[in-house]
Parts: structure tokens; sequence; C-alpha cells
């Protein structure tokens, strides 16, 4: 009787352990709405390199390159809060011990890879490159932002695998 209680209770400890384990794996991919917050503040922080990049070469008579910017900021900045609240709380179930840090490395590692390409072009030829962008999220409703957020493309694949569940 003892050695199978000694069996069973190693059963269960194994299994305990293999859940454990998958809860830890499952806990390091993102969810589909953690995904959609790293795009959308991928989007941001992109939106703001262009803004800051391109508002001198505003052509006369539009409206600024960065203060469209700080226009789509304004209009969206519940759902850009949500994103950035939705990161952190993945940060805290997944162990990093400063989840406010760890957004904003994430947000100037996006800065800094638009940025590299800004360096790399001249002024003129990134803003035609990319100012465009601008543009379109000016007359975005809640709805398309999210929509684009929630599109991951294969040259902007988000740091973590998406769940399957």
């Amino acid at each position: 009787m003892s050695n199978v209680f000694k069996f069973f209770s190693f059963g269960i400890f194994v299994l305990t352990c293999i859940c454990a384990s998958s809860s830890l794996k499952a806990a390091e991919c993102y969810s589909a709405y953690e995904a959609e917050a790293e795009q959308g503040i991928r989007i941001h922080s992109e939106l703001m390199v262009i803004g800051l990049n391109c508002m001198h070469l505003t052509p006369p008579g539009q409206k600024n390159f960065y203060v469209t910017y700080r226009e789509f900021t304004s209009k969206h900045q519940d759902l850009i809060a949500d994103y950035e609240q939705t990161l952190m709380n993945y940060f805290k179930k997944t162990g990093v011990p400063k989840p406010e840090a760890a957004l904003n490395d994430l947000r100037t590692d996006f800065a800094n890879k638009i940025s590299t390409d800004a360096a790399n072009m001249r002024p003129d030829i990134f803003c035609a490159r990319y100012v465009d962008r601008l543009g379109k999220v000016s007359t975005m409703d809640r709805a398309k932002v999210k929509k684009w957020a929630a599109t991951i493309y294969p040259s902007h694949p988000v740091s973590h695998p998406v769940c399957k569940n």
C-alpha cells in the first residue's frame, strides 16, 4: 500500500509540474489583444518619429505633420492608454520586475528602429516614404485603428508568439 501511495503521489507531482510548466509557457505568449496592444504601441511610436522628422517638410497650407500626430494621440488617448496598460499587465504576469520601464524600453526600441531608417535616408526621401501614414491615421476612427493594430505583418512581427488558444 505504501508503494502505491508513493507512486500515486509521484504521479500527482509530475502532473502538477507539467501543468505548471505549460501555464508558464502560455504566459510567455501573447493573447490576440496583447499582440494588438504591442502593434498599437509600435504604430503610435512610429507616427511620433514620422511627425517629428517630417514637421519641417510640411507643405505650405497643410497642417503641420507633428500637429497631425498630436491630434491622433489626443483623439485616441484612451485606446493608447489601454494598450499601454495591457502591455504592463502582460509584463507583470510574466514576472518582469519593472513593467513601466519595460513598456518604455519597448517604445524606445520601436522609435529607434524607424529613427534608424530616417538616419539612413535623406529627410525628404524618408518623409516621402512614411508621411502618408499620418494622413491616413488622421481620418481613422477607433475601429480602423484597432483593425490596423490587430493586423500583424510579417515585416513587423510582435516580440512574443501569439497563443494558439
